[in-house]
Formats: C-alpha cells, structure tokens, sequence
C-alpha cells in the first residue's frame, strides 16, 4: 500500500468507537481551524463529537495529542 491510503486507513480507524473505549481523548477542530483536545471531565468533554471527516480524532495520550499539534482545551 501507498502512503495515502496508509495514512487514509490510519484516519478512520482512530475515529471509530473501538478505538475510543481504549483511548478517550476527543481531538476536536473548532469553527477557527484550532486542533484542540479534551479529556475525560472536562466542561465540553461530553458535548463534544468526533467527526473523522472534519479531521477530528480520538488520542490514548496528552503527549500523544501535542506531539500531533493539538493543544489541551482551556476550559
């Protein structure tokens, strides 16, 4: 397989529900284009959905999300 399917199949599998009961960080994309993640409690964390086709994710880790270029949300 090529890069781009590689990476295309990478893409939906961290969007799927599976992959979310075992790493519950929502990585989220704003209205502005800002990559930003939530964890478990915080004040938006319920509210928020993952939209694989927005370029939104889910991450095991924090350190998993920063090294992606996504900051911590700040409420």
């Amino acid at each position: 397989m090529n890069k781009l399917v590689l990476a295309t199949v990478a893409s939906v599998l961290l969007a799927t529900p599976a992959y979310a009961q075992t790493c519950n960080i929502k990585g989220n994309v704003s209205t502005r284009g800002e990559r930003i993640y939530h964890v478990p409690g915080q004040k938006y964390y319920d509210e928020t959905s993952i939209q694989s086709s927005h370029g939104e994710r889910w991450f095991c880790t924090e350190a998993e999300a920063r090294a992606a270029g996504w900051r911590r949300s700040k409420v």
